[in-house]
């Protein structure tokens, strides 16, 4: 059940962080999704192995947020110049 709520928080960290990252990136629905689960799962599994937080704590989803964040802005770094 952690694995579901994790997925399910990395899907709205995702969507928080697509809000929050400036500019006009590539990324479209499901892209942001991904990149929001995968910043949640790495997230979750630093945090809680760095003592950070436990399991379910309002933490976690602001850990989350920024995980999402940070795999955003790397995932528009790494695309920039593809697309032209």
């Amino acid at each position: 059940m952690h694995w579901i709520w994790t997925v399910l928080i990395g899907f709205l960290a995702g969507l928080v962080a697509r809000a929050v990252t400036p500019g006009k990136g590539p990324t479209g629905f499901i892209m942001t999704a991904v990149l929001g689960v995968a910043g949640s799962v790495l997230a979750s599994f630093v945090g809680q192995a760095m003592g950070w937080y436990a399991q379910g704590e309002i933490t976690g989803f602001i850990g989350s947020v920024v995980g999402a964040i940070v795999l955003l802005v790397v995932y528009h770094m790494a695309t920039r110049g593809s697309g032209s």
